[in-house]
């Protein structure tokens, strides 16, 4: 990825941007490495407790975000075409919903399979293994494991949600707030694991089903957003907890140019970007000239990166969608 310009579609990125969408590849990357990691280390101690093999999947399922995040920044580069003249921003959401599916499901098989276990009495055992000459419970290595790989992912979490918050980019906030819930799996399963070496069977089980339902959660919650951007619900912050403020700065900015009596904007997030439409309502009926349509058109795009592209309608009245209430 060139140095000097940093596109999606398009859209150039600042070098603000251009920078962090850098890192947060970089990230994405180091946290590939470090799952392929936390994977083997986990299968080798797994044993049978439900909750490490909840804790297993997790990690597997965690292999997804990231994978989306890097797929979906390759293809947002391509330019339109005639069959996407909108681009292909929209692969943002596409990873967005293909992560946020598999959680769900996954989800949903553990919490089932656990409550099983735990209706049925399963009482998991955890052996010993020869380690150096010496006779080792397998729980320790268990413990250990998961104390060493609960810490650095809630680091790199935090570090994702500032850069998700500069990119907009709502597959890159899904995978780091995983990352920074991790800690509660990690310590999910060591008491399950202790559980077990107390002789509290069912608190393996306990386990597992917590770790089942926060994977569920995280998948029901990114579902919930997947869809309602793919439905082209009105353009939100990248934590999808307030309606995003350019829209009302577009609308601000028209209003305050001489020739508009009023104005109001709709707005789609395309993935990293919003296309906006502005209806816009001339004073004393009197048609503004190509010049100052273009100059409003330039500005609004101005006002912030992530107005990938703006049409500007002239009309008498307001929709009812913008007009404010």
């Amino acid at each position: 990825m060139s140095r000097e310009t940093v596109r999606f579609g398009h859209t150039e990125l600042p070098e603000r941007q251009a920078t962090i969408l850098r890192r947060a590849i970089r990230l994405e990357w180091i946290t590939i490495g470090f799952l392929a990691v936390t994977v083997t280390l986990v299968f080798l101690v797994l044993g049978s407790s439900q909750a490490m093999k909840a804790a297993w999947i997790e990690d597997l399922l965690s292999f997804i975000p990231p994978i989306a995040f890097l797929v979906a920044v390759r293809v947002t580069r391509r330019l339109p075409t005639r069959r996407h003249p909108y681009g292909f921003h929209r692969s943002v959401g596409v990873g967005h919903l293909v992560a946020a599916v598999a959680l769900a499901t996954m989800g949903s098989y553990l919490l089932v399979d656990s409550s099983i276990g735990l209706i049925r009495a399963e009482h998991p055992t955890i052996g010993t293994i020869e380690l150096f000459g010496a006779s080792i419970w397998l729980g320790w290595l268990m413990i250990i494991v998961m104390a060493c790989t609960a810490l650095p992912p809630v680091i790199i979490g935090r570090i994702k949600l500032k850069l998700a918050d500069e990119l907009h980019n709502k597959v890159l906030y899904a995978d780091a707030d995983m990352n920074k819930a991790d800690w509660m799996t990690a310590v999910g399963s060591i008491v399950g694991v202790t559980g077990i070496g107390l002789g509290l069977w069912w608190l393996d089980a306990a386990a597992a089903i917590f770790i089942a339902g926060s994977i569920l959660f995280d998948g029901i919650r990114n579902l919930r957003a997947a869809l309602a951007d793919l439905m082209d619900e009105r353009a939100t912050t990248f934590d999808d907890k307030k309606p995003h403020p350019i829209a009302g700065q577009i609308d601000d900015h028209l209003r305050g140019l001489p020739w508009v009596a009023d104005a109001g904007s709709r707005m789609r997030d395309e993935g990293h970007v919003f296309h906006v439409e502005s209806f816009v309502i001339p004073k004393d009926d009197v048609v503004p000239t190509l010049d100052q349509l273009e100059s409003a058109r330039q500005e609004c795009i101005d006002i912030d990166w992530k107005v990938q592209d703006i049409v500007l309608v002239l009309t008498r009245d307001l929709p009812a969608v913008v007009a404010p209430r």
